[in-house]
């Protein structure tokens, strides 16, 4: 498959359309990413890599993050994580209160605002020091030491972070949440902020595409059948409510975030990390979503 270029094709075919969507300025450090930003980074099991545009620079993967926290706990905890969060599709936007009042502070799966705050309050209650022992685990799978979270954007989210607060506080009413909201918080908004480029967050999902992946201390991340039901979840509810859409387009498992990144993972083959800042009405990247659909289409790789 000459995957480099179909990449460039895609690539050039859509910088030529408007940009369209809107960035996250309700993030204020995000409001000042250059929004023409466009990278594109794949990364197969057989060690080949692929891809073209702004794949080096570094941009806050957001919500991406979710699902590395979401392995981490899964890795500790195993199934008792299920009891405190669910593994259905929301349906309502990431950041919605509503559902919380009838699931009696359950979330509906791990990926939504309110499902990463219990994920967080989980990880919170192992480490003494979370945000260490998490940003280690994210080096120790992309083997790099050059992954850190940005401060700048950790603090402008706590500044403008009113309703994840009140998510969070609405949490602790159900007796969800096990410590300190103002703990649990700080520590989402700082996982959040992580940065990387296309190329190391494709390389970091990779894990999930090769039942082969092995660190060099702790060898695999999950097991066959963990790693399973993440990919089930990314598949089902990756994209919020626009997660049905992104699954009939795309047809791969994936994970948005509001920094305008997508990661896509097709098992025991490759993962691709598309970024551009700019984003549709669901709070997912407008160039990243069309790159991905074209890209599956002409490369015929589906799950389906």
């Amino acid at each position: 498959m000459p995957y480099q270029q179909i990449i460039t094709n895609i690539y050039k075919s859509i910088i030529q359309e408007d940009n369209a969507g809107e960035a996250a300025t309700y993030i204020p450090q995000l409001a000042t990413v250059n929004q023409d930003a466009f990278g594109v980074h794949m990364s197969t099991i057989g060690h080949q890599e692929f891809g073209i545009g702004d794949r080096y620079t570094k941009f806050s993967i957001q919500s991406i993050s979710k699902v590395l926290s979401l392995c981490l706990a899964y890795k500790i905890w195993g199934s008792e994580i299920w009891k405190r969060v669910g593994v259905e599709p929301s349906g309502s936007p990431f950041n919605s209160l509503v559902q919380l009042e009838s699931d009696k502070g359950i979330p509906r799966n791990p990926f939504i605002n309110a499902g990463a705050l219990v994920i967080c309050d989980l990880l919170v209650s192992e480490f003494s020091n979370p945000k260490e022992y998490y940003l280690n685990f994210i080096r120790e799978i992309t083997n790099s030491n050059n992954i850190n979270y940005n401060p700048g954007i950790a603090e402008s989210e706590k500044e403008v972070g009113y309703r994840n607060i009140a998510i969070c506080n609405f949490i602790k009413s159900f007796g969800n949440l096990k410590n300190s909201p103002d703990e649990v918080l700080d520590f989402y908004f700082t996982m959040c902020s992580l940065e990387m480029t296309c190329q190391e967050l494709s390389k970091t999902f990779l894990f999930l595409a090769d039942d082969n992946f092995r660190t060099s201390t702790n060898g695999r991340i999950l097991n066959m059948s963990q790693a399973k039901r993440i990919n089930a979840l990314m598949q089902t509810c990756g994209f919020y409510d626009e997660s049905g859409e992104f699954s009939f387009k795309v047809g791969l498992p994936g994970k948005s975030g509001v920094g305008g990144g997508i990661i896509a993972i097709f098992p025991d083959k490759y993962s691709i990390a598309v970024w551009s800042p700019k984003l549709n009405k669901k709070g997912n990247s407008y160039r990243g979503m069309r790159f991905l659909e074209m890209f599956t289409t002409q490369t015929e790789s589906s799950i389906f």
